[in-house]
This record gives structure tokens, sequence and C-alpha cells, in this order.
């Protein structure tokens, strides 16, 4: 399920869920189970479903007193349903662990900051992209309004303004705080010629021209971007690579010039398009990404799709080494970089080193919490299948043993060091 309009009420409002099939799941908030700030209830309204499950939730939230003479509010879920749901314990200890990790990243701005941040008015590009919809989520829910920038007229309506990737309008960011900048082509395929180009492309120019219209709105004093550990090159060996690690080396073309077609120089030109926004001193932050480990889209559905077939084991060697992050993490890392001075420049969004694994060993984790074998090893010509030999290079065989240090240094706590508890979160392994 994936959601396509949100209820604007919890008194009476509809939210719409997309199926596969072209299917829509309903559900309708009755006005009748409301109480403000203490109840509410929604009810499946489409059929199929409506007769075949009469599914019925009441979220409740209830003030408890603590011990220490304070209180506490503890949401309590009531689902009423004719047919039983597999795997429904699981999903609701995925929204316990997603709710009380929110809200102690929040309180954990203060310490951060040394006050309550003040609430901004943000503007997100790909805000309905993996990271973008759970990043939006979040900031609203830190009491951020969050402007969602649109590259179709169509979408446009209250919290969403139309971007032209390359000419953006003058009045674009006009009375807003801070940029987020997500926007981009998928980096994973086939490394081809055409599919570089359209990455660099989708990436540089749109940067640069946001970066420019940036330095020419007063009102925006921050921008955060997304950027990619592939910033350090394909293979670094055992170098711990800190921000300050230089980036990969470009390749060299048949005629001995340089050419910029691999990724690192691609990530190290997409860094410096924010130049014009630096320059008018604006505070920049560029997370350096790594393996982002959501259940719900990207790397990981593929990878447990395939260890849960039995027949995934560790790529190549498994030796090189696999800088993975929570996606819950990376967007505390955008969230503090939004209100935090502290950051400024590069980061690396990567959990500690500490937490670090090659290959071999994220497999054997992730075929643990799948209750599979991960025996069977993929050659290293294997992704070279799907994604080019370029591709496998700078994609699946890829050895960057990246640490976080300006989080670190920053006294930055993550919610998963252990990739064991990242994994089963995210794959709704817990219970």
């Amino acid at each position: 399920m994936s959601a396509e309009s949100e209820a604007s009420s919890l008194a009476d409002g509809t939210t719409v869920f997309s199926i596969p099939a072209r299917l829509k799941w309903i559900a309708r908030h009755n006005p009748t189970g409301f109480r403000p700030g203490e109840r509410f209830v929604d009810e499946v309204a489409s059929e199929p479903f409506r007769q075949l499950t009469g599914w019925r939730h009441t979220h409740v939230l209830e003030e408890t007193p603590l011990a220490d003479g304070n209180t506490a509010t503890v949401l309590d879920d009531t689902v009423e349903t004719k047919v039983p749901v597999p795997g429904l314990g699981s999903i609701f200890a995925y929204r316990a662990t997603k709710i009380a990790g929110d809200l102690a990243a929040v309180d954990r701005l203060v310490q951060y900051v040394g006050h309550a941040p003040e609430p901004v008015r943000v503007a997100v590009s790909g805000a309905t992209g993996t990271v973008g919809t759970q990043l939006r989520a979040l900031l609203t829910t830190a009491g951020h309004e969050v402007i969602s920038l649109v590259r179709s007229r169509e979408q446009v309506g209250p919290g969403a303004r139309y971007w032209d990737t390359e000419a953006p309008a003058a009045d674009l960011l006009e009375g807003l705080d801070a940029v987020v900048h997500l926007a981009g082509a998928p980096i994973a395929g086939r490394f081809t010629d055409a599919h570089l180009e359209k990455v660099r492309h989708s990436r540089v120019e749109p940067t640069r021209a946001l970066a420019e219209l940036i330095a020419a709105t007063d009102s925006v004093k921050v921008a955060v971007g997304a950027s990619a550990v592939g910033f350090y090159g394909a293979d670094r060996g055992q170098e711990v690579l800190t921000e300050q690690a230089a980036p990969g080396p470009e390749s060299q073309r048949f005629d001995g010039t340089p050419a910029t077609d691999n990724l690192a120089a691609i990530v190290r030109d997409w860094e410096d398009a924010w130049e014009p926004a630096r320059a008018a001193g604006k505070r920049v932050v560029n997370v350096r990404t790594g393996l982002v480990l959501a259940g719900g889209g990207g790397l990981l559905p593929l990878l447990a799709g395939v260890v849960f077939t039995g027949l995934g084991g560790k790529l190549g060697s498994g030796e090189q080494w696999f800088p993975w992050i929570a996606l819950d993490d990376l967007l505390d890392i955008y969230h503090r970089a939004l209100v935090d001075p502290a950051l400024d420049g590069p980061v690396n969004a990567v959990a500690p080193l500490t937490s670090g694994v090659n290959n071999a060993e994220f497999t054997k984790v992730l075929g643990k919490v799948l209750h599979r074998p991960t025996a069977i090893p993929v050659p290293a010509f294997g992704p070279v299948v799907f994604l080019g030999k370029r591709g496998a290079e700078e994609l699946a065989l890829a050895n960057q043993r990246v640490d976080a240090a300006a989080l670190q240094q920053a006294g930055h706590r993550f919610r998963f060091t252990s990739l064991a508890d990242a994994l089963r979160h995210e794959l709704l392994k817990e219970s």
C-alpha cells in the first residue's frame, strides 16, 4: 500500500491508499468516535474491503501519571476486523518504535542546539520519494511547515509549489527559511553513457539553478542537499574516509584525458554546484549518504528478496565495506542539519564506524533476520549482468570504509547502531 492522499482532519477526513491491481483502500474518519486530543477512529469505506474486512481502527491517547509526578501519554491501538490479519503485531511494533524514536529524536535537538529550535518553513524537492515522504512526515510531526517542490503544474496546491528545474521562478522560495534538495534520477541502473548522463543532468544543473536562487532569496538561510558516499570513489581499500578525505579519482579516457562520467566525478560536481549559495553566506550541508536501509524502497527490499529465496550470499569476495545507515537515522540527520549551525559542509550519513560491516557480514546478518541460509556466494561477474562492468564496480562491489566523523564530533546520537536491529525494524521483524 502507498498513500495517495492524507486526511485533512482526524474528525471526518479521508485517506486514500493505492493497492496493486488498481484497487483503492479508502479510510474515512468517523466523527462520532472523535474526541480532540484523545481519540479518533478510521473505518475502511471502499469495496471489496469494507464487506470483506469490516476494518475499524480506534486510536486512543491516554494521559498516564508517572511515579516521579510527571505524566506520559500512552497510545493505544485497537483494530476490529472480520478476518485475521497476518503480521498485524509486527506492523504495530514498527509503529511503536517509529513514533517513540521520532519524539526522542526531536527532544535530542534541544541538547544539540542548546534550546528548542524554532519551527521553520522548508521547501523539499523529491518529497514523494522513499526518503522525502518519510522526512516530510518527521518534519511536520516536529512542528515545521513543509512546502513540496513539484515538477507538474497539476500537483500545485496548498503546500506545493511548481518548480522548473532548469529555470526556477524568481519567487519560488519567497518566505521560506530553508531548502532540502533530494530530487534526482536514481543512480542504480546499468551504467551506460546514457544512464550516467541522465544522473548527471538531473543533479548538477538543477542544483546550481536552485543554489543561485537561494543566494538571491534573503529569507532562505540554510540549504541541505543530498549527496552520496560515491564521492570517495569505487574502491578505497581499508582507508578510513572522513569528510576530509579526497574525492575519488577521475577515470581516464583512451586518449588520456580525464573522464567526468564516473560516479565520484558526478557527485563532486553535484556538491560543487552549491557554490553560489555558499558564496552568498548561506549555510550549506551536503549529506553524503551511505547505503540506506529502508523497507519501503531502494536497496533493502531487493537484497532481502534475493536472500529470502535462499540463493543470496556474499557478493564476490565479500570483503568490500558496506557503509549502511538506517532510514530513520538519515531522517534525523536531515532534520538536525536544518536547525543546528554545528553542521556545515559535508556530513557522512553512515552508521558509526564501530558498527561497520563488510558485504559478507551484512549478508550473514540479513540471513539471520530473515531465517534464510546465505551459504551460496554470488560470483563477482553476477552484478555485471545487470549493472554492466562500471555499474558493478561502482555500486554492487564498491568498497568504501566511511566514517561519520562530523556527526560524532557534534555528539550525534544514532537510533540504530546495531545492523540486526535496523534490519528487524525495517523488515517488520520486531515483536
